[in-house]
């Protein structure tokens, strides 16, 4: 449904505003920012992205757990197997509510033949997507087939929220948040949104949406009415998005 201009420029404000390197202080991103390196921000944007369910006050801690155990050499520490010290395949006890150690371990199995493969996540893309929503089923894919799919969602059936924002991080260039390490070879106006129910609320409340649940079908209509506003970079509107919920939850 076309996007009003009540709306738009309501959007427009609210990315102007909360797109800022202030965004990043208590959100995910922040641990990518904590290394140095491309490949220890890309391997450490991936690991905070798939623990980053549920609530903050949870989650963080136990990212921040993965960059202490690495030494802040994320990349190394996966492609060196060093995980399996903490992480062990034998381990069935939890480490983040439906992660087990176990399944962490298998995560990290996959991630870590994955370097040996293609020497980087992002060089794997490169090679097998040339888009955002082909970025997402192929790494679906690779973590599925590789047992891998408590943590990565096995399929495109799911909005995969974590996974588009993991991409919304690496290919979104010019921003005082993402990283655009992906940029030069995904387009970030193929990005799709990041979907889960709050935002997915605040969509309905605003008219981005008229009806749905949080499916990869709903995220791509948000991002088309999202591009309306921003034709060049849809996902900006997930500042947007974020400000609006700050101010009105």
């Amino acid at each position: 449904m076309p996007v009003s201009n009540d709306i738009r420029e309501r959007l427009l404000r609210l990315a102007d505003h909360y797109e800022s390197a202030d965004f990043i202080v208590g959100d995910p991103s922040w641990w990518m920012h904590q290394v140095v390196g491309k490949h220890n921000q890309e391997a450490m944007a991936f690991l905070a992205s798939c623990l980053s369910y549920g609530s903050r006050k949870q989650f963080m801690p136990k990212i921040g757990q993965l960059l202490e155990w690495s030494g802040g050499e994320v990349h190394r520490w996966v492609a060196e197997g060093a995980f399996e010290d903490a992480l062990r395949e034998d381990d069935d006890s939890c480490f983040y509510r439906l992660y087990s150690k176990k399944s962490m371990n298998a995560l990290l199995q996959a991630y870590r033949q994955m370097l040996t493969d293609f020497g980087s996540m992002g060089l794997y893309v490169h090679r097998n997507a040339s888009d955002g929503l082909a970025a997402i089923q192929s790494l679906c894919g690779y973590f599925g087939d590789k047992g891998a799919s408590v943590v990565v969602p096995k399929d495109c059936t799911s909005a995969c929220k974590r996974l588009c924002m993991f991409l919304r991080w690496m290919v979104r260039d010019n921003s005082p948040v993402d990283l655009g390490l992906w940029a030069d070879f995904i387009d970030k106006r193929s990005l799709i949104m990041p979907l889960d129910t709050h935002v997915l609320q605040q969509s309905l409340k605003l008219g981005l949406l008229s009806s749905g649940t949080a499916s990869m079908s709903a995220a791509r209509r948000l991002t088309a009415s999202l591009a309306e506003v921003f034709p060049d970079d849809p996902l900006r509107g997930d500042f947007a998005l974020f400000g609006y919920g700050v101010e009105h939850d």
